[in-house]
């Protein structure tokens, strides 16, 4: 089965020189020459042989330069049509008309048939083309890994790549609260703990405690009240230097500018969408071209005349114009692709920017989290310290000698009566 879809053939512009449509010279073409009309219903020659194209009709004379077809803003296809001119050059008119037709198709479809549309984005087939290289290897990329969409959670919508962007950095600025939250937590435990400290060290229990042992109580009571001390500046701390950074880094603002990438690249999609709507219409329109195109030729194979084949000069010349209107649209789509690409680069290696700015953000005051719970210990130590050596040095014959000093009744012992 013959695959067939549409034709494009751009028309050449011949110099003021230019020869008429009609052959007025009845000799014969010199050896491997072949002349052919345009749509327009120029005429024109191809020498098989060199592939030399001229609007004059070639002279039989070795002499005699031929003037080269000339046109300005040249189509991609003049040197295809050329080349199929002198290819096709042994077939009847109408049988070449229909050979330029399938090949000109195949042409502009061969590239399509490794190329896959998802949502109006291009990606070539898998396993098809030359192999793609990671823009940044082993980096593992924000620009590398969210090109196609995919389903949310719930599998009932399709998600772009860019929004699995800009949720992760929603996600992380929620738990960025999240641990500010915490942290405040933790601040009301000690400051709850630092106020029961406090409260507890003027406890008058065993205030009566005396010597040694009582002198080591006081201080006990005492570094209660230090330690609380300690753990209210420890929760102060923790709300200006941990607190209140994570509460601050990337404000409002931040969602405001999320925004700001989102509705861009957005834009851009909407646009590529539109681009690829016209690309389709327009290959509609080449498609629809080319069958009126066939018919008339089919047309003409039966019934010779004038007016048949000023048919196919109109349907030749509105297919060249479809052809220009598809290729005018695939550039255009081709360029917004380009656009939203670069953008998709620069834009998701700027998200990828932020979010390693916000763990290092986070890092950094979660470890002056650490490093002021380890200063709260060592301040706690150093006030044990002296209390420590303080019940170390409890000496219970000493006690016993300061309170007997301090309460004797009296150090004369009874004796035995005398008779």
């Amino acid at each position: 089965k013959v695959e067939r879809a549409f034709i494009i053939i751009y028309p050449f512009t011949p110099e003021s020189s230019a020869a008429p449509t009609e052959e007025t010279d009845s000799r014969p073409l010199p050896p491997g020459w072949s002349s052919y009309i345009t749509p327009e219903g120029l005429r024109y020659y191809v020498n098989s042989s060199s592939k030399e194209t001229t609007w004059r009709r070639p002279s039989s004379s070795a002499e005699a330069p031929q003037r080269p077809l000339a046109r300005q803003n040249s189509s991609p296809y003049d040197k295809t049509l050329t080349l199929l001119a002198s290819t096709f050059s042994f077939l009847p008119a109408a049988l070449q008309q229909l050979c330029f037709s399938w090949v000109i198709t195949r042409h502009l479809s061969v590239s399509s048939r490794f190329l896959l549309q998802i949502n109006c984005v291009t990606f070539p087939l898998p396993g098809e083309g030359p192999e793609q290289q990671l823009l940044k290897p082993d980096e593992w990329s924000y620009c590398d890994y969210f090109w196609t969409d995919r389903k949310d959670p719930q599998g009932t919508t399709l998600v772009t790549g860019f929004e699995v962007l800009l949720q992760k950095q929603l996600k992380g600025k929620q738990l960025q609260k999240e641990m500010a939250e915490f942290i405040h937590e933790r601040i009301k435990i000690e400051e709850e703990y630092a106020k029961n400290l406090s409260k507890l060290s003027l406890s008058p229990l065993a205030a009566q405690e005396e010597g040694t042992l009582g002198e080591a109580w006081t201080q006990l009571k005492k570094s209660l009240h230090d330690e609380a001390e300690v753990h209210l500046k420890f929760s102060n701390k923790l709300h200006t230097e941990v607190e209140k950074p994570l509460l601050t880094f990337r404000g409002d603002n931040f969602k405001k500018d999320l925004k700001k990438y989102d509705h861009h690249i957005a834009d851009l999609r909407k646009q590529l969408a539109s681009r690829y709507a016209s690309v389709e219409k327009a290959r509609k329109a080449l498609a629809d071209r080319q069958k009126d195109l066939e018919v008339k030729t089919q047309q003409l194979e039966i019934k010779l005349s004038n007016k048949t084949e000023e048919d196919i000069k109109k349907a030749r010349r509105k297919s060249t114009q479809a052809g220009d209107d598809l290729m005018r649209c695939v550039d255009l789509y081709n360029q917004t692709q380009s656009k939203w690409f670069e953008e998709m680069v620069t834009t998701s290696m700027e998200l990828e920017k932020l979010e390693v700015e916000r763990i290092e953000w986070i890092q950094q005051h979660l470890r002056q989290y650490t490093t002021l719970r380890h200063e709260t210990d060592m301040f706690n130590q150093s006030m044990v310290e002296p209390v420590d050596q303080l019940l170390q040095n409890v000496d219970p014959a000493k006690d016993r000698e300061l309170w007997v000093k301090e309460n004797k009744t009296g150090d004369v012992r009874p004796v035995d009566m005398d008779i």
